[in-house]
């Protein structure tokens, strides 16, 4: 089958050189140079190319011809296509040259010259490379943890480009494997994020897209705290949560719900994301005791428990250099104690010894 549609295009080549008057009538076919070895000229895609071809003098009669037809045949331009056109550096240089190669330029192209005493021809191959290009890609999805995800990546490109997936987490895994489809098996929260597809080839540089996975999980506590607060002071209990989607909070003293915004009660509820805030604006007895936090999505809900204690002002003890080994105290004046040493004790018998004394002089 190859063998008789090369000969079919010998035949119609043949055709055509003899309406051009480029080989005679007489002149035995198997003297035309038809079947020489064929030149490769590689050209990607938008770029010019030039296809040589040398002729011998100036009466040579030459053509070009391509597997559509004649393109130019002398200096006449038989093709409509306003891409091509001769290149002639010189007198004896009959080149064609083709601006802005796209893809259906590719093919076999024949310059054929015909001097007085034969027939030579030039085959050129023309080669079209295309640069990688992206041409579907999945479109960011969203998914409960779990399923099983596929992303698909289509390129074009020529050479064929190679494929490859990258999970744009902080350690950048690349993916074993040059396939347009990555499939993902039980996908986890870890596994959520950009995914990078590309595609390569040696033409140019890769084409780079991305594709974003989110991964749907209920909500686990990841942080809870119980303070202590003095009365009359601000309180902030703490709440925060992972979940996706983003978790709603609610807040509970006992069994009792916190509305967001409590004035009588001196409660507010700010929530920021993941994290949620309980804030007692002037601490009183009744606000110390137990609450609830709890995070819910539409995957699941969880809660915990945290404590608001009261803080009391520890006692200043005496220091002990001020107390003394023998320290006592000693009233002066009704309910009133204080603090005396050994000196005391002799300072009152040196008092009682001075009345006594002055007694006994008395009575002489």
């Amino acid at each position: 089958m190859v063998w008789r549609l090369q000969s079919d295009r010998n035949q119609l080549q043949i055709l055509l050189l003899r309406l051009l008057c480029l080989l005679p009538t007489g002149l035995h076919v198997r003297s035309v140079d038809l079947n020489r070895s064929t030149d490769n000229i590689t050209v990607r895609q938008g770029d010019t190319a030039v296809l040589r071809c040398n002729i011998e003098d100036r009466s040579s009669k030459v053509a070009w011809l391509n597997r559509s037809g004649i393109i130019f045949a002398g200096q006449d331009k038989w093709s409509l296509d306003p891409r091509v056109e001769l290149d002639k550096r010189s007198v004896l240089e009959y080149s064609l040259r083709i601006q802005k190669v796209d893809v259906f330029d590719e093919g076999l192209y024949t310059c054929t010259v015909q001097t007085q005493h034969h027939t030579k021809t030039t085959q050129v191959y023309l080669i079209v490379q295309v640069p990688p290009k992206i041409s579907n890609i999945s479109a960011d999805i969203t998914v409960n943890e779990g399923s099983n995800v596929t992303l698909v990546c289509i390129a074009n490109g020529r050479p064929d480009p190679i494929i490859t997936w990258r999970h744009l987490n902080p350690t950048a895994r690349e993916f074993e494997g040059e396939e347009e489809y990555l499939d993902i098996q039980g996908i986890t929260r870890e596994q959520s994020g950009k995914y990078e597809c590309k595609a390569a080839n040696e033409v140019a540089s890769a084409d780079v897209k991305q594709v974003r996975v989110t991964v749907n999980y209920p909500p686990i506590i990841t942080e809870s705290k119980s303070i202590e607060a003095f009365a009359g002071k601000q309180a902030y209990l703490r709440c925060e949560a992972s979940a996706e989607p983003k978790p709603d909070f609610e807040w509970y003293k006992d069994d009792t719900r916190i509305f967001r915004l409590s004035s009588a009660q001196g409660l507010e509820i700010k929530n920021m994301g993941n994290r949620s805030t309980l804030m007692v604006a002037n601490v009183t007895e009744e606000h110390y005791g137990n609450y609830t936090c709890v995070a819910a999505n539409k995957l699941g809900v969880t809660n915990t428990s945290l404590y608001l204690y009261k803080r009391v002002i520890p006692t200043k003890p005496i220091p002990a250099k001020e107390r003394g080994s023998n320290a006592h105290f000693k009233q002066k004046g009704p309910g009133t104690a204080i603090v005396d040493n050994g000196s005391s004790n002799l300072a009152a018998s040196l008092w009682l010894m001075v009345t006594a004394l002055v007694c006994l002089i008395c009575k002489c």
